[in-house]
């Protein structure tokens, strides 16, 4: 009995010693708002979205409906970037719903700035009807001197746009159901390994060596897309890595896990463990990898077992990791830096792993909106007492270590924005639009039948 007692003992005293870590993550996405900061908040959302679709407003081209990449606003000068891609384009479409949802702009409004990019879309250049990297804003032109690249990620990015366009405006469906048809991805998809290439070289006429392989990364919109289309097999889902291998020993992790068949096909169920929470890896550990594609797929509503809880601990672990390296505020993920660009995550969270280098990016804070409200309100107010605040919403990057700011928007992070707040707002509605067509409707099944491991 008293050798019982002491087991007892020894079990409790170490679970003790790991309580405090585990309670610690956790604790950063239970706080609940009370009914006044939700106001409060909801408030500050509306306001938000609206400096940020005035980015769209001002640096879209009317003629072509085509937004500048990128504006820099250092030493008092504008500087535009003046190109875009496929996932700018997308991301435009998106946010002009999302401001019309919003009541920002009049859905009469948000149809015709559509049907001018959709009536560029049908003129473009295209490969096997999907787009190339970069095209000149003012004609849709191609941007050549940087190669000629069908990138398998933009370009789902575009159709998901497209898909979302044809649902929330039904009469536009003569524009997007062509585009949307012609864009086959079946050509960059390799059979034997099941997974998709990176892209095409259309000058080489080759496809790129690297695959994408981890499936907890943003280019499984794309996949999510190709099966729902018919363009590549339901098997494929299933052959993306939720972890890599344990014989890749190079990675941050050896992972732990077990096999499981999903339609014949044999998935190793991995995960990684980070203050004593159990979590599926991304590549770089980055928030976009994470939870950008949530943007417009159900994965928090339908993937409960699986991709939905895998976010949530992704958004705690992020908050756990600030806390721990003293930083005042969260939010890890490629970001424009002064007269650059770089990536950021917590390398922790990644199979790979990207450095933070004290860098927070304030999309980041709203594609977290449904995990942790609470502290995406404490996260807004800080970044503000920074002055990271401008005349098109907040800046893309500031250090937390020296306080500097990079005084640059990319259509990309305005779009993840706008789009989040909108979600949130409005009880997903870019989601719902989505799952709404065929396409967002048919692979339902692949998120709410899984199962990660880190639920054991």
């Amino acid at each position: 009995m008293r050798k019982v007692l002491i087991s007892v003992l020894i079990i409790v005293l170490i679970a003790a010693l790991f309580l405090p870590y585990t309670q610690n993550a956790q604790a950063s996405v239970t706080t609940e708002l009370n009914q006044g900061q939700k106001k409060a908040l909801e408030k500050q959302l509306f306001a938000i979205a609206k400096q940020t679709y005035k980015y769209f407003e001002t640096f879209t081209d009317p003629e072509t409906g085509l937004t500048l990449d990128r504006i820099d606003l250092e030493n008092g000068t504008v500087v535009e970037y003046t190109h875009t891609s496929p996932t700018n384009i997308g991301m435009y479409l998106l946010s002009t719903i999302s401001a019309a949802e919003l009541g920002i702009i009049s859905e009469a409004e948000a149809k015709e700035k559509i049907k001018t990019t959709l009536q560029t879309l049908e003129q473009q250049d295209t490969w096997n009807g999907l787009f190339y990297n970069w095209y000149y804003t003012s004609d849709g032109s191609l941007k050549t001197d940087w190669g000629k690249f069908i990138s398998t990620v933009d370009n789902g990015w575009l159709t998901a746009a497209l898909i979302v366009v044809g649902q929330a405006y039904p009469e536009l469906q003569e524009l997007t159901v062509p585009l949307i048809n012609a864009m086959d991805y079946s050509h960059l998809y390799d059979q034997q390994v099941g997974q998709f290439h990176g892209g095409y070289d259309v000058l080489r006429q080759t496809l790129t060596e690297f695959h994408y392989g981890m499936f907890y990364t943003e280019p499984r919109v794309a996949s999510y897309i190709a099966i729902g289309k018919g363009d590549v097999p339901v098997e494929h889902w299933w052959r993306m890595y939720r972890t890599l291998p344990k014989e890749w020993d190079w990675q941050r992790q050896i992972p732990q896990g077990y096999f499981e068949y999903y339609d014949g096909v044999e998935v190793f169920q991995g995960h990684y463990e980070y203050k004593g929470v159990k979590f599926v890896p991304s590549w770089g550990g980055s928030m976009f990898e994470a939870l950008m594609p949530s943007l417009v797929l159900k994965e928090n509503e339908l993937g409960t077992k699986a991709l939905g809880i895998n976010n949530k601990r992704h958004v705690q672990l992020q908050i756990a990791y600030a806390e721990e390296k003293g930083y005042p505020a969260w939010g890890f993920s490629p970001a424009a830096i002064p007269n650059g660009y770089s990536e950021f995550g917590v390398a922790e969270l990644g199979t790979w792993g990207y450095d933070d280098k004290a860098t927070v990016t304030p999309h980041a804070t709203f594609l977290a909106l449904d995990h942790a409200p609470d502290k995406v309100w404490e996260n807004i107010k800080y970044l503000r007492s920074l002055n990271a605040y401008g005349p098109f919403g907040f800046y893309d990057s500031v250090n937390m270590e020296t306080g500097v700011v990079a005084k640059t928007y990319l259509a990309l992070d305005q779009g993840m924005t706008i789009v989040a707040i909108a979600n949130y707002l409005l009880d997903g509605v870019i989601r719902n639009y989505f799952h709404q067509d065929s396409i967002g409707k048919i692979p339902e099944h692949l998120l709410y039948r899984e199962r990660f491991s880190i639920l054991d």
